[in-house]
């Protein structure tokens, strides 16, 4: 092992207590999959020296948003009597267009996103008055300065910016069951767990946290997203049964390689000797059995299919305001011309390469269609005809 702090789920919780004084968990649920994670940090994720500190830090931060995001809701009845209607999820393989669409979608003005800063310091709840001038920005984008340092390429795979909104993962990170920590570190083995479980319990605290972030601004619609949403549409649909969701496609092994390099990058950060072929071999898996969840689920029964809206990557980046346009004549929603200049003018402003080039290849990742095409037969079956490649990312 390492030098560093040893991991202990009894350690880490005492020590985001005695960092609040609050010791209200709520769902005592949470603390089996922290321990499962434990387990799975400690047995395979080789994290490095550096890498137990910073871990043992963001999981220590983690425990102490949720304690003060329920003690908050304790003393605030308002925040439990917030109502979430119709939210729209945005889902698919990594690499296959829902960060920009996400983005895009969020410029609406009656849509709200949660944002980097208010997930990552999320009490008090963020106020209507201060979206833009909250001194948490400012420690946030510090926090993303530091982590630019340890893994410079990252943001030529994937933008972060505390005012941008984010995925849900890190909502459910603070109940553990969440595939953040699976994309941010080497865990299969809690990869696998999170699979076999019910994920009701992490909807109901996502639940939660939604209301906590809308309390003191409040639009009519939450605009969701995450790609780890595939495989528990059950308990998203179970929580939000007015939900509308958007699936986007693209041919799975055009992108393998990019969400590989993407992983491989995060893992880098803290993480030593984590070879590129078993994280391939690892995306491959996990991402191959979120979509067969996915697509199970759906096709159940065949009238589920009004719930979502279904987009190609090559469709959407060729034409996203059509792409748009699909969403809201699909779900009956309103878009205003001055809402689709908003859109047109971040679309402008949000080039694909920002950053620099993302440069990976496929032979670099071991992949290749022989040894992992097979596994997604039936996925390529189901959604043919919103596979056509736009090339790779």
């Amino acid at each position: 092992m390492s030098a560093g702090p040893r991991l202990d789920p009894d350690r880490l919780i005492a020590a985001a207590g005695q960092r609040t004084g609050l010791s209200d968990w709520g769902d005592p649920a949470f603390r089996a999959g922290l321990e499962h994670l434990v387990d799975a940090l400690e047995r395979e994720a080789r994290l490095s020296e550096l890498g137990r500190y910073a871990t043992e830090e963001t999981l220590i931060g983690r425990l102490a948003n949720r304690l003060q995001i329920i003690d908050y809701r304790t003393h605030r009845p308002e925040v439990a009597a917030q109502t979430i209607r119709r939210p729209l999820f945005v889902l698919g393989l990594p690499r296959t267009g829902t960060t920009i669409l996400h983005e895009v979608l969020a410029q609406d003005p009656d849509h709200i996103s949660p944002l980097h800063w208010q997930l990552m310091k999320p009490v008090p709840p963020p106020h209507a008055d201060t979206l833009d001038s909250d001194p948490r920005i400012a420690e946030v984008e510090a926090q993303l300065a530091a982590f630019d340092q340890i893994a410079p390429t990252f943001k030529t795979i994937h933008e972060m910016g505390a005012r941008l909104p984010t995925e849900c993962l890190s909502i459910l990170a603070m109940h553990f069951k969440s595939d953040e920590w699976g994309a941010s570190y080497f865990v299969p083995g809690y990869r696998r767990w999170c699979l076999e479980q019910d994920f009701r319990d992490a909807y109901r605290w996502h639940h939660q946290v939604l209301q906590h972030l809308q309390v003191d601004c409040a639009r009519p619609r939450w605009v969701l997203k995450s790609p780890l949403h595939l495989p528990y549409l059950d308990a998203i649909l179970g929580e939000y049964p007015d939900a509308a969701i958007v699936w986007t496609h693209r041919e799975p092994m055009s992108v393998m390689a990019s969400g590989s390099s993407l992983a491989q990058t995060l893992r880098g950060a803290f993480n030593e000797g984590i070879d590129p072929r078993v994280t391939a071999q690892g995306e491959v898996d996990h991402l191959s059995q979120a979509l067969l969840r996915g697509m199970a689920w759906r096709d159940a029964k065949p009238g589920r299919d009004r719930l979502f809206v279904d987009l190609g990557f090559a469709g959407i980046m060729r034409d996203m305001i059509g792409s748009v346009e699909k969403i809201y004549d699909h779900f009956g929603f309103t878009l205003s011309d001055a809402t689709r200049r908003r859109m047109e003018d971040y679309i402008r402003n949000r080039p694909r390469d920002k950053h620099g080039v993302h440069s990976y290849s496929t032979e670099q990742f071991g992949l290749s269609e022989q040894r992992h095409g097979g596994v997604f037969a039936p996925y390529r079956e189901r959604f043919a005809g919103f596979l056509a490649d736009a090339g790779a990312d």
